[in-house]
């Protein structure tokens, strides 16, 4: 699954969201991926997580090895991205 896959992915499910996905080894199976969404709103940490699963989750574990995930909502977006 390329970054572009697993960014249209979460956009189909979320699609307000704006995603950054960066490749942590250079292999191809190993993501971070940064989304912010109003739909994170007044969502804990674990329910933000399971929003972004949903979207991609039959892949992670399987074409994707490892997804790590930094979520927020849209205002946040560019201070969480700038943090890394």
């Amino acid at each position: 699954m390329t970054p572009a896959e697993i960014s249209t992915a979460i956009q189909a499910s979320l699609p307000d969201a704006r995603v950054e996905i960066r490749d942590l080894t250079g292999t191809g199976d190993h993501y971070q991926a940064f989304v912010g969404s109003d739909a994170f709103e007044g969502k804990s940490l674990i329910q933000q997580h399971q929003l972004v699963y949903k979207a991609v989750g039959p892949k992670v574990g399987g074409e994707v090895h490892a997804l790590s995930l930094k979520t927020c909502t849209l205002a946040d977006f560019d201070a969480v991205l700038a943090k890394g």
